[in-house]
This record gives structure tokens, sequence and C-alpha cells, in this order.
């Protein structure tokens, strides 16, 4: 264990009750603590289990318990969520206050806005912890959320910021298209703006060559730290990410295991993204007519929706699981591509791995991601949509082999081994994380 300092930090961590959220923030706690700083994570019975399970002994595990939560919408459990954590927030500072390590620092997901104002009136110094990508954040920088209308992208035109390439209409976040949609999701993502002006650091799950040209722009204005990928950390530590869903690997090991090297697509579009069924057939058919083996992680909830007859055909071919720890899976040399909704988590970690990527983005930011990878960082290709919004199965097989096979495969491949170098760099011993870690730790002990 490597310890900046003798004198412990206490740090509060309060993480969104969502699987891509919890990740990232509790792999930055376990480094956290690995540097001898006093961690305890706030979180809610919800997901105790799971955080106890994957935490370790260094961290400190505070549940509040709760009982029956709003399970109709994802707005309806958020606002709960709100308001149970300003309800007990006081009394958890309280509860440390005359102990030997009283909290000075609280570190929240970025989406948390709402604890700002309460922790400095509690005397506590701030970090928002961003989950997705620095351009993100520097995209609703730029928007004013009260009125959308007035980002350019009717007919041909594309939205121009600074530090940041062209976007179409079909690269922006969702939020700014369905203006509708999950509204008190789309309150919480615009509101990280506030962190911009209220937060004491900024902390950002992605790494300075990645996103170095808006980094640098923005970076002049506040006080940014790149402290990723987390993901890269959490694969070369013992103990993987915590997880809602229990994976089951070896199922897939031995699956993999027979297959040759770089022969296997591997296919997951996360744990909330939700196809329709004509969708799903079109991507079960076109897994088939591609000719590849592949390995599909399909929720238990969505089974419901593949055809009878490809669940027969598809054990010549494919192994599809409810569950699978992604990261071995990536890893493994039998995977030749990801197949993702592009999500920031799996982004980054297909990044980190130097796996090839087809991107089928859904929803929040993964358009935006999907733009990174095939036209900035040149690691994988978007599959094309319909005019009925479906992706058919003959661009889904076309897009595997395209990938699989083709000579433009090849190149993304390079492309991809060359940032899993950059990244390992990053987090490495005097990378640019893991120098911003370091710092923000001496910052929080000149606390004491």
């Amino acid at each position: 264990m490597e310890n900046i300092t003798n004198k412990k930090t206490h740090v509060l961590v309060l993480p969104s009750p969502a699987q891509g959220h919890i990740n990232p923030i509790v792999q930055f706690s376990k480094i956290l603590a690995s540097k001898g700083t006093k961690v305890t994570i706030l979180t809610i019975d919800f997901v105790c289990k799971a955080l106890l399970l994957d935490c370790g002994p260094l961290i400190n595990i505070e549940s509040i318990q709760h009982g029956p939560f709003p399970q109709e919408s994802v707005d309806n459990f958020l606002e709960w969520f709100q308001s149970l954590i300003l309800e007990k927030f006081r009394a958890i500072i309280d509860k440390f206050a005359n102990s030997e390590y009283p909290v000075k620092v609280l570190v929240f997901d970025s989406l948390i806005t709402w604890i700002i104002d309460l922790a400095h009136q509690l005397g506590l110094k701030v970090a928002a912890f961003h989950t997705q990508p620095f351009a993100l954040s520097a995209i609703y920088y730029h928007i004013d959320h009260e009125d959308t209308s007035k980002i350019p992208f009717d007919g041909d035109d594309v939205v121009k910021l600074p530090a940041i390439p062209l976007l179409e209409k079909e690269d922006l976040p969702s939020f700014i298209i369905e203006s509708d949609a999950y509204p008190t999701v789309k309150r919480l993502v615009y509101g990280q703006n506030f962190n911009f002006k209220k937060a004491d650091w900024l902390l950002f799950n992605t790494f300075d060559v990645l996103e170095e040209e808006v980094i640098n722009w923005l970076g002049t204005q506040y006080k940014i730290k790149t402290i990723g990928p987390l993901v890269l950390s959490t694969y070369l530590d013992i103990e993987y990410g915590s997880s809602l869903i229990k994976p089951n690997y070896e199922t897939c090991k031995n699956w993999l295991d027979s297959k040759e090297i770089g022969s296997v697509v591997y296919v997951s579009f996360g744990s909330l993204a939700s196809l329709g069924e004509q969708q799903m057939e079109e991507v079960a058919s076109g897994l088939m007519m591609s000719n590849s083996y592949f390995l599909w992680v399909v929720r238990a909830t969505e089974e419901n929706k593949l055809p009878e007859e490809f669940m027969s055909k598809a054990k010549e071919k494919g192994l599809i699981v409810n569950w699978c720890p992604q990261l071995d899976v990536l890893a493994h040399p039998a995977v030749g591509c990801f197949f993702t909704h592009c999500g920031w988590n799996s982004t980054l970690e297909a990044l980190s791995l130097g796996v090839p990527m087809i991107g089928m983005p859904q929803w929040a930011d993964q358009p935006t991601n999907a733009k990174y990878i095939t036209d900035v960082w040149q690691v994988g290709i978007r599959v094309k949509v319909g005019k009925d919004g479906v992706i058919t199965k003959e661009d889904v097989a076309s897009s595997i082999k395209e990938v699989m096979e083709g000579k433009k495969g090849v190149i993304l491949k390079e492309n991809a081994i060359k940032w899993k170098k950059l990244a390992r760099q990053a987090v490495d011993e005097g990378g640019s994380s893991d120098k911003n870690i370091k710092e923000f730790i001496q910052d929080c002990n000149a606390l004491n």
C-alpha cells in the first residue's frame, strides 16, 4: 500500500444508484484507500450488498435503510433517492464529527449537484466525479437548458463548438434531441453545469491525451483533474468492479477458450438499454448472417424478444448469457470486436484493452461517444440506422464483416492497440492520471 501521508483525510463518497455510475466511483475509492485515505461510501440498502462484496476491507460502507422505493420509472426513483439522501445527510456527517477522522471532503457523482450547497453548509469541500466523457460536459456547458432551440441542427447544419468536432444531429446527446424524455434525468444532466460553478474539484474518468483538445480548452478556466481510465485500474487490481448482477464467467471462459484468436464478436448493450422486439430480431439474424462466433449478453428481461428459431440455431455459432464480467471477456484473446451501445464505461474498457468496436448507440451520451469512436479515435464503426429507426440484419452482418474480416478492421485494431498503450501510460506511476490523483489526495490532506 502506498501512503502519501501518515495523516489520513476522511473522504465521503456518494455514488448515484445506477450500475454504470457505481463501478468507476467505487474503483476511484479503492485507489484513494490504497494510498492511505480513509474512505466511506454512502449508499442505500438497495445497492449495499453488492458494494460490501467488492469494496474490500479498506473501505467503510455507510448504508441508509429505507422502505419500498418507486419502481415504475427512473424519474420517480431518482426523486425518491434525492429526498432520502438530503434527509439523512446531516446526520451522517454528524456521526463522524467527533470521531478521530471527521469527514472533510465529499466526492459525489456529478449528477447529484443538489448535495453541493448542503455539503458546503456543513463545512465540507466537494469534488464532482464525472462518469461520462469530458466532451459531453463541454457540450452541456454551451447549451441553454431552458432553450435548446438555440442549437442549429436543421437541415444540413452541424453544431459547431470550441475544441469539439463538428456534430450532426445524430451525434448529439439524446437529452438535447428528445426534449420530453425522462424530465428528471434531463434536469440532473443539465444541472451538472452547477459543478463548474460550485464544486471545489472536477474529476473526470478519462485521460489527458484521449480528449486533449477539449480538456486544454476548458481546463484553463476550472480546476479539472483527469483520473482515468479507472476501468484499467480495475482490471489490474485483484478484485473486479462491483456489480448489481452476479456475473458467471466460468461458462463464458470455457466457451471462449475453445475459439481461435480474434474470432468472436462480443455483443452487449449495457444494463439499461431496452431494444424493441423488431430490433432484437434484426440483431439476432445479423449475427447469424455474419458467420462469426458471438457471445451475446441478453438480460433475462429481454430474452422473450428473441425469436424461438434463433435460440436453437445460435448454439452452432454463439453463446447467450444474462451477464458476464465484461473486462474478462474483452481481455480474452478470442474476442475480435465489441458490438456495443457505446456507454462510457464500455467505451473506456474497450479502449483500455485494445478492442475495436461496432457502435449502436441508444441514448444519453452514447451518440456522442460513437462519434468519437469512429471519427476522432478511429477505433470503430457505427452501424447504419434505417429511416424507421431500426438497424437491419444486413447492416449488422456487413458491419461485423467489415471489422472482423476487412482491411479497415486491421487499421481499427492498430488504433485500438495504440490507445491501449496510452491508457496504460496514464494510470502507470508518473502518468497524467496517477499524478492528478496524488495531487487531489495532497489537496485533501492539506485540509487537516
